[in-house]
């Protein structure tokens, strides 16, 4: 099976209300177990907000740093999964139930084929 990540697009700003909140992550409880029972998880985690990213480059041999994302946007990366899936419909049908879940928009990305992780 291939691995395919499902990346969470959060935007920037306030967090919702404490009873939207509280729904969204009991619904992410119930997707990451039916996740984990259809022998899809691989892996999961959730980012600290983008203001606490630091970007790393090196140019002439030395390390740079930059604090904060390196994209200007209104919106970033906020939390992931890495999941096994058959092909990428089936992927993308676990995409559909995490953007359900989380309200937030999901990318579905398949890792280049290789070793296997």
């Amino acid at each position: 099976m291939k691995q395919y990540l499902l990346s969470i697009y959060q935007p920037d700003g306030e967090l919702p209300a404490p009873e939207l909140l509280d729904r969204v992550m009991r619904d992410l409880d119930v997707l990451n177990q039916e996740i984990r029972a259809a022998g899809a998880w691989v892996f999961t985690g959730g980012l600290h907000p983008a203001d606490t990213a630091t970007v790393v480059r090196v140019r002439d041999g030395a390390m740079l740093t930059t604090d904060g994302p390196y994209a200007e946007g209104k919106e970033h990366l906020g939390g992931f999964w890495v999941i096994r899936a058959p092909d990428l419909d089936a992927a993308l049908e676990w995409g559909r139930r995490a953007a359900r879940a989380t309200t937030l928009p999901i990318e579905v990305r398949p890792f280049q084929d290789g070793p296997e992780r």
